[in-house]
């Protein structure tokens, strides 16, 4: 039978309608709002040029695929329990199909990567900011302790992103969100010292900044080069770039200088981490590297400050007891995507940590991320 222990789900999501956000938003803002969601539109579409799967097709004797069309959007007829749900976009729903999974919490994340065009509004950057997380704070509103915002924070402006952290901290916000790769923003990686006021606030707040995988527009010459139709090869190496940021902010020197911040790595999965944890270790120990910004080994800062998340992944205890460590990972549903475990991630869960000890087990589905995200 089925337990009924508490789940909480590090990553789900929500699709906010950008009507939704600019209710929050100046009517004179809208022209530029509108103007930096085109042109970052426009990016994306060439990123992910055909050119490489109409030749693929070509080869294969099949029909070009319909001109303009994203290779990606294939995947919308695919079906699945979650697909479709009204909960991605209404809160109620949500919480009606979290009670029918058994989830007691669900930390989410917006479909909408907004400081991938915020940055790009010419007027308003701030202004526009503020109506996406208002708009974040509107979806929690029907139940703050059971769906848990990630505020989107910016990091174009610094001075900005530190009133925006504030700006959570007050209304009891309990995430955020940063962009992953700054550099696809033409900004300097997370070691650079033009951070450290963001940082120091931040772990001011306990609050933990969460670091969702997604697009790596730094990986467009491979999304050209790749042939398969819903870019298979370059979805599989966007997880494990998710190296470099990790890093960036451990052997950068960014968790020597602030201890107390709490990292999450969110959907990139477990099994790649295990090996970067003994390869960068064995680097220092036995190949002669040197990091000068930090005192310790890395996966010293890694226990200390960073967390995973993953979903059905068959190996995950093993990964954990034996490098990854059990205080470090965490479960996630993934609703309403493809891989989510709804509506029956109790049995995906037994399945999964089937034998082992409870107290792991606890840690894993509930407790590492109540004390991730301050929840009671």
């Amino acid at each position: 039978m089925p337990s009924t222990e508490r789940l909480i789900s590090s990553d789900d999501h929500v699709d906010l309608a950008h009507d939704a956000i600019k209710r929050h938003l100046a009517t004179k803002y809208h022209a530029a709002y509108d103007d930096a969601l085109m042109r970052f539109g426009a990016a994306m579409a060439s990123s992910m040029s055909m050119d490489a799967n109409a030749k693929w097709r070509e080869q294969r004797g099949l029909e070009p695929a319909a001109p303009g069309l994203n290779p990606m959007q294939s995947l919308a007829g695919r079906r699945h329990p979650a697909a479709g749900r009204a909960g991605h976009t209404d809160a109620k729903a949500r919480l009606e199909d979290l009670t029918t999974d058994g989830i007691d919490a669900s930390v989410l994340y917006c479909e909408v990567s907004a400081f991938r065009y915020l940055y790009l509004l010419k007027e308003g950057n701030r202004e526009a900011t503020r109506a996406f997380n208002t708009a974040m704070t509107e979806f929690a509103s029907a139940d703050p302790s059971r769906l848990i915002s990630s505020y989107q924070i910016p990091i174009h402006d610094i001075d900005g992103a530190i009133a925006e952290v504030e700006w959570v901290a007050r209304q009891g916000g309990k995430s955020l969100q940063l962009p992953v790769f700054p550099a696809e923003l033409g900004l300097p990686d997370y070691w650079d010292e033009r951070y450290d006021p963001l940082w120091a606030v931040i772990q001011e707040t306990n609050l933990p900044i969460c670091l969702h995988i997604g697009l790596n527009t730094q990986l467009e010459s491979l999304a050209r080069r790749d042939p398969t139709p819903q870019k298979g090869i370059f979805v599989g190496a966007v997880a494990l770039s998710t190296a470099e940021p990790l890093g960036m902010f451990i052997m950068g020197g960014v968790f020597e200088r602030f201890p107390g911040l709490k990292v999450v790595f969110v959907e990139p999965g477990l099994g790649w981490a295990a090996w970067w944890l003994y390869i960068v270790d064995d680097l220092t120990k036995r190949q002669g590297y040197d990091y000068p910004a930090i005192r310790e080994l890395p996966s010293f800062y890694f226990h200390r400050n960073v967390f995973l998340t993953f979903i059905d992944e068959p190996d995950a205890y093993a990964l954990a007891t034996s490098r990854l460590g059990v205080d470090n990972i965490m479960w996630s549903s993934d609703y309403p995507h493809p891989v989510s475990s709804w509506p029956s991630s109790h049995a995906i869960v037994d399945r999964m940590f089937d034998g082992i000890p409870a107290g792991d087990r606890r840690k894993i589905v509930c407790d590492n991320a109540a004390r991730v995200w301050n929840l009671a």
